[in-house]
């Protein structure tokens, strides 16, 4: 398993981009998503690229209180099936199963939500995963 980033949604894009920028974190990408009406910006020190920040930009305004802001730790594994496959064999609820084999989550017993993502390529879909409805939230 290897930690890529943690997700923070931001209300001001701008003004989180400064912020972090004043703490010496640079932009390495950004990514609009017309369709889901929200921005992904991906910021890290320079010459250490492997502890990301992934701030997200929700288009549509949002309260979101002093929780919701914060919304997930991710981690790369080197097989998305075998990863869950374990962790339900040792009682964790997979919320959001691996349909597409690229991506799940699962949630901490303080309900952090855990993102893990198949290094490379997705895995072909494949059973029982394909055929699992999401669980509660992430």
């Amino acid at each position: 398993m290897k930690y890529l980033h943690t997700m923070v949604r931001v209300r001001d894009l701008d003004a989180s981009l400064a912020f972090y920028e004043k703490l010496g974190l640079r932009e390495l990408r950004r990514s609009d998503y017309p369709q889901g009406r929200f921005t992904l910006v991906f910021l890290a020190v320079p010459g250490d690229e492997s502890a990301q920040i992934e701030l997200t930009w929700n288009w549509e305004p949002e309260d979101y209180g002093c929780a919701r802001n914060f919304g997930h730790i991710a981690y790369q594994v080197d097989d998305i099936y075998d990863a869950c496959r374990r962790l339900h064999e040792a009682g964790i609820t997979i919320n959001r199963p691996p349909r597409d084999g690229r991506m799940a989550f699962v949630r901490s017993p303080d309900l952090i939500s855990i993102e893990l993502l198949q290094r490379g390529d997705p895995l072909p879909p494949c059973e029982p995963w394909t055929s699992l409805p999401n669980v509660g939230i992430w």
